[in-house]
This record gives structure tokens, C-alpha cells and sequence, in this order.
């Protein structure tokens, strides 16, 4: 399988998501972090260098939870103004999971 280069916009984005990940780590150290999200630190360095710019939603996910970062807060550092505003319109009929619901 052959990976297209990514755009422009997605680098920024992932520019971005390092940047926020980096500044709400604050002083904790990156291997906590990156232990914390069941990640190695390098994956976690490479996230915050922008280098790894389009990383998986499970590890976004743990890291948001390491740093107790709403994952809204990440989908909106990631998608710009207008496709936030589009996402958070589409999502908002849907109904949640099941899941768990009592019957």
C-alpha cells in the first residue's frame, strides 16, 4: 500500500496538535506522558515535533486522556474553523452508542 504525501494543511494541523500536546504536558516529562498514553516516547516526540502529523485516533485518544484534554479541544486545534463547525453540525443529530444502555 502507497501512502500519499500529505497536504499542507495536514502538516500544519499536525503541527498544531503537537504544539497543544506539548503545551498542556507542561511540566510533566515526555516519557510520563507517553507512559501514561501507552505510547513510546518517541512516537510521542515525533507527534509533538510534527513529524508524525496524521497519528491513529487511539493514541490522540490516550494522550487526550494522559493529559485530560477534551478531544474536542484536539478536533478543533486539528480541523480548521469551518470543518469543526461542519463536524460538530453532522454529529449533532446522531444519536450516542448503546453501548451500555439499560433495557
Amino acid at each position: 500500500m502507497v501512502r500519499l504525501p500529505l497536504s499542507p494543511q495536514q502538516l500544519a494541523a499536525g503541527k498544531r496538535l503537537g504544539g497543544l500536546l506539548r503545551e498542556a504536558r507542561r511540566d510533566r516529562t515526555l516519557a510520563d506522558v507517553a507512559a501514561s498514553a501507552g505510547i513510546s516516547p518517541e512516537t510521542l516526540r515525533k507527534i509533538e515535533t510534527g513529524r508524525l502529523a496524521t497519528p491513529g485516533f487511539v493514541t490522540v485518544a490516550a494522550l487526550a486522556r494522559a493529559l485530560a484534554l477534551p478531544l474536542d479541544d484536539l478536533a478543533r486545534v486539528c480541523l480548521d474553523a469551518e470543518e469543526f463547525e461542519d463536524a460538530a453540525r453532522s454529529s449533532a443529530g446522531r444519536r450516542p452508542p448503546r453501548g451500555n444502555a439499560r433495557r
